[in-house]
């Protein structure tokens, strides 16, 4: 029997907070090593993984990288030297710890490819006596490809742990009460900042595979559920669902949001506002892919005015909704 057990912390609960992820930098290595990880993932590309691994390896990671860089380098936060996606998620985990944060409540972040990784940081909580942790997937709307891939690897970590702790993961929050009077709040703000009036509010969300659908994913349907409750609340101006950062050449979830600001200046409509519901903090989808890309396609094709409402990001009334969620599973 041995004499003297070591020190063990215990009684406290952790908080992981968790998006997608982002490079380090925008230089090609930390590109590539970052979409390395991302495409790597059998639940983000549902093909053959020798196939894939071949396609991957020989061409994909040879040649996307140097396009990727240009995209980050355009949106890249130079004097924080991070993008903005690391940033508002930092940010996020420090607001809601000034919130809900004591001494046996850790608030803290993970990105589930890049850094700082779910690893990593599911193991420092336990360090620090979290036998408890609560994990929040930054995604409203459930996907396999994001939240379910979350979950697997908050498993994968805890399956090789000797003292597993306590784990509960908030499911998707899509029609949550807070997050669409957030949403509402963000627009009628935005509102309030432009000059013109828009025809209509395109609700831009990150698509995935038609097959993924088709299999059962209830990606789709989550996507229309909130644009819906937010039409129910927002009745000032039409709401309109489209899907954004397709892939490669197979069919994704219509309608494509860039062949629709291609076709609304033809239909009369010359004055968009873009909203991205799907993501809790702005990103190079919604930044460079929408503010900069869409709107340059957007006024090619006709339009007058386009904008788009920033996401949620560390807003009050977002850390107010993580604060919610959180709560009710503490």
């Amino acid at each position: 029997m041995l004499d003297k057990h070591p020190e063990v912390k215990f009684d406290k609960t952790g908080v992981l907070l968790i998006n997608l992820g982002t490079p380090n930098s925008t230089g090609w290595w930390d590109i590539r090593k970052y979409l390395h990880e991302f495409l790597s993932d059998n639940r983000v590309i549902e093909i053959n993984p020798i196939i894939w691994k071949i396609i991957l390896n020989i061409f994909i990671l040879n040649f996307r990288p140097s396009k990727t860089a240009k995209a980050y380098k355009k949106i890249w936060m130079k004097d924080k030297n991070m993008s903005p996606l690391r940033y508002y998620t930092l940010m996020q985990s420090q607001k809601l710890s000034k919130e809900i944060g004591s001494e046996k409540l850790i608030v803290d972040y993970a990105m589930r490819y890049g850094e700082p990784s779910i690893k990593k940081k599911i193991e420092e909580l336990s360090i620090k006596g979290c036998k408890n942790i609560i994990i929040l997937p930054l995604y409203p709307q459930y996907a396999s490809a994001t939240t379910a891939t979350v979950c697997d690897e908050v498993y994968r970590t805890i399956m090789k742990m000797r003292w597993q702790p306590n784990v509960k993961i908030i499911p998707h929050y899509e029609s949550e009460p807070f997050y669409i009077d957030a949403l509402v709040n963000s627009l009628n703000k935005k509102l309030n900042e432009i000059t013109w009036k828009p025809d209509l509010i395109i609700a831009s969300y990150h698509g995935i595979p038609q097959k993924y659908f088709d299999k059962g994913d209830p990606y789709h349907c989550y996507c229309h559920k909130t644009s819906r409750l937010v039409s129910e609340k927002f009745k000032k101006i039409p709401i309109k669902t489209t899907f954004q950062s397709r892939f490669g050449p197979e069919e994704w979830l219509r309608p494509y949001t860039d062949k629709t600001l291609e076709t609304l200046p033809k239909e009369g409509k010359k004055n968009i506002l873009v909203i991205c519901p799907g993501f809790s903090a702005d990103c190079v989808e919604t930044l460079e892919e929408i503010l900069i890309q869409g709107k340059e396609t957007f006024i090619k094709f006709g339009g007058q005015n386009f904008d788009m409402v920033p996401c949620l990001n560390d807003s009050y009334d977002h850390i107010n909704l993580l604060k919610h969620l959180v709560t009710k599973y503490y």
